[in-house]
């Protein structure tokens, strides 16, 4: 029997079925199952619930998010394998590239949502990696340039000093026409 507050993880068990489990929810501090939903609410991306839980044991709170689990989309690799599509994979590329630089973790959520719709809602079965590379890397340089060329570096495997220059280029170029035309502006006036 499924406890008010404890989650439903919804699996799909066939064509346009689903199978629903009670697993149990154990508090991250104390390890015990038991406890109550203080609030819900649908996250930003709108595909999962957010819930403010509070251990009745410890009485500590913490976040939990239910989401539906969608068939998986294969990421097709450089060599050819093909492996599941993880947002996990994402967070953990976008987390090192922002490290130490003023992007909040809301920010990166936000990130690994976008770039996770985007892949579902253009891919049915299948996705390149070169296309989740460079939809991670056009979010990302809308974040923070520096987390950009972070992530462009080893993602594109630099060998060395020039490689960075060639990536940063057009940006510089595009810093200066920017710094041009707002010169141009204030001398107008």
């Amino acid at each position: 029997m499924l406890r008010p507050g404890n989650p439903l993880v919804v699996t799909p068990s066939g064509m346009g079925h689903f199978r629903y489990s009670k697993e149990a929810m154990k508090c991250p501090f104390c390890r015990i199952d038991n406890d109550r939903v203080i609030d819900s609410r649908a996250s930003q991306d709108g595909f999962a619930i957010r819930r403010r839980r509070e251990c009745l044991s410890c009485k500590r709170r913490y976040t939990t998010y239910e989401r539906l689990e969608e068939s998986t989309i294969k990421v097709v690799k450089k060599d050819g394998a093909r492996v599941p599509f993880q947002r996990e994979k994402i967070r953990r590329g976008l987390e090192r590239a922002c490290w130490k630089r003023p992007v909040s973790e809301p920010q990166i959520e936000r990130l690994v949502s976008a770039i996770e719709n985007d892949v579902y809602q253009n891919f049915e079965s299948e996705v390149d990696s070169r296309y989740v590379g460079e939809l991670v890397m056009r979010r990302l340089r809308e974040v923070d340039e520096v987390a950009f060329v972070r992530f462009v570096s080893v993602y594109r495997e630099f060998s060395d000093v020039h490689d960075f220059v060639r990536e940063l280029q057009p940006m510089l170029n595009q810093a200066k026409a920017d710094r041009d035309r707002s010169d141009e502006v204030r001398n107008a006036k």
